[in-house]
């Protein structure tokens, strides 16, 4: 933390100041402004690596740093209008976000199931499989956040178990989400401007199929490998498999917080609060009281032993809550810069996608893809949903396959880096709370590079050609 003050001597001397509070827009914007952005991505990739106990203690400080680097000259250039920005995702992206993410990590943590299944290669699998289907059902977040604990507890007894939890977020936190808006929020974005409910598992499916089925079949292989390579002895099978569950009152919990995330969808007023020029409409203001009150009902409701033997915690909140504060507003000056398209600073990557006016579709599945890695994949769809025309009645005829191309790159590639999409970093977080090593940001990066990409590229090959 000392050297965050002259980090922001630093930015403040080299920053172009030439931008006014007149014109802060992406077309002024240099991509110093990202910077801070960079920053906190390092310090995920690296302080865990290198300052382990140092991170954990100090996570907090160290984004809280890198977001006022942004800040401050940010202020000091064009206060009235940054403040505005950051009012606008804190009220529109990051409230709903954590209200949501609240709801259904304190719902979930309420919910014990408790089986004789053990973690087999054939078992884990399964669950894998009924996860990625319950994606699009109940959205990654939802089904992540349901099978993350009993997949921990089933395979508790075994050695290796990394590789578990690294499928699981391919699987279950991304690409199992494809099928529905209810599964993830770049899609649900584009249910809001307009795109059928069916529409993506009428053109999703075959993609979806052929990644999932690839994953799922080398997972089983990669977990039968180290399945013979454990030492300990699996627990006793119980041939009457009986499964239970307590706690089910959070069931009811669980269905209410996804009827209302699609039920203020059909709810349309014009009643609001404005915030800095930032309409806050109340049927959010609702729909995110009512994630709070489902939160506190469910702690108020469920037996403390459930979630005593749940292993609940906390801290993995705790880390979301404040890492994806520090991410969604230092990453504002890349949005402008990404909306100014042709004229911003990140012109040649726009260029690669619009050649001549005319959408290069495998341009558009990698480049939304990389964005959605690296920034959050709703904005990143909203953006390049835009740059492709936004005419959705265009979108889901002549230019289908750019859509495809689109939501394609989206939702599967968030599954590229701990931060593509929310539920990644909160199954990682609560693995290592439960002390299952996992790889940090960059190893993980690579593994999914290795694992992810080559069925990517045939997908991208076989669909988007």
């Amino acid at each position: 933390m000392q050297v965050l003050p002259y980090l922001l001597v630093t930015f403040l001397l080299f920053l172009p100041f030439d931008v006014s509070a007149a014109d802060w827009q992406g077309e002024s914007l240099s991509l110093l402004w990202g910077v801070p952005f960079a920053g906190i991505l390092l310090s995920l990739s690296l302080f865990p690596l290198i300052f382990k106990n140092f991170w954990h203690r100090h996570y907090g400080k160290i984004v809280a740093g890198w977001t006022c680097l942004f800040l401050v000259p940010a202020l000091f250039t064009a206060a009235p209008i940054v403040c505005a920005d950051v009012a606008h995702i804190i009220i529109k992206e990051y409230i709903p976000f954590m209200a949501m993410m609240l709801a259904l990590f304190t719902v979930t943590g309420g919910i014990r199931v408790k089986s004789t299944w053990i973690g087999s290669p054939a078992g884990n699998a399964g669950i894998l499989f009924i996860g990625t289907v319950l994606a699009s059902m109940i959205g990654t977040t939802g089904a992540s956040m349901v099978l993350i604990r009993p997949m921990i507890q089933a395979n508790a007894w075994r050695a290796c178990k990394t590789h578990i939890f690294i499928f699981y977020i391919f699987l279950v936190a991304n690409v199992g989400g494809s099928l529905s808006p209810l599964g993830d929020a770049p899609l649900f974005i584009g249910f809001l401007e307009g795109v059928p409910f069916s529409w993506p598992l009428i053109n999703l499916a075959g993609p979806t199929l052929l990644i999932a089925s690839y994953l799922i079949i080398l997972f089983f292989v990669v977990d039968s490998f180290y399945f013979k390579k454990e030492k300990a002895t699996s627990p006793h099978i119980d041939t009457k498999r009986q499964v239970k569950i307590n706690g089910k009152i959070n069931l009811i919990f669980l269905c209410t917080a996804i009827s209302i995330l699609v039920g203020t969808t059909l709810v349309k007023t014009e009643v609001h609060v404005n915030v800095l020029g930032t309409k806050w409409l109340i049927e959010d203001i609702l729909r995110d009281a009512s994630f709070l009150l489902i939160a506190f009902l469910s702690i108020k409701l469920t037996k403390n032993n459930v979630r005593r033997y749940n292993h609940f915690s906390w801290e993995p909140l705790f880390e979301v809550a404040k890492v994806f504060a520090g991410i969604f507003i230092t990453m504002l000056p890349i949005l402008s810069i990404l909306k100014a398209g042709g004229e911003g600073a990140l012109a040649p990557i726009i260029s690669k996608v619009m050649a001549n006016g005319v959408p290069d579709n495998n341009m558009f599945f990698w480049i939304t893809g990389l964005f959605s890695s690296f920034l959050d994949n709703a904005p990143s769809y909203l953006i390049f949903f835009f740059v492709a025309g936004g005419d959705v009645a265009e979108l889901i005829t002549s230019l289908k396959t750019t859509l495809i191309s689109i939501s394609m790159g989206s939702v599967y590639m968030g599954a590229m880096t701990y931060i593509g999409n929310a539920p990644n970093f909160m199954v990682r977080s609560m693995a290592e709370q439960q002390g299952i090593e996992m790889p940090n940001f960059f190893s993980y990066i690579l593994i999914a590079s290795i694992v992810l990409l080559p069925i990517f590229f045939l997908a991208s090959r076989i669909f988007l050609s």
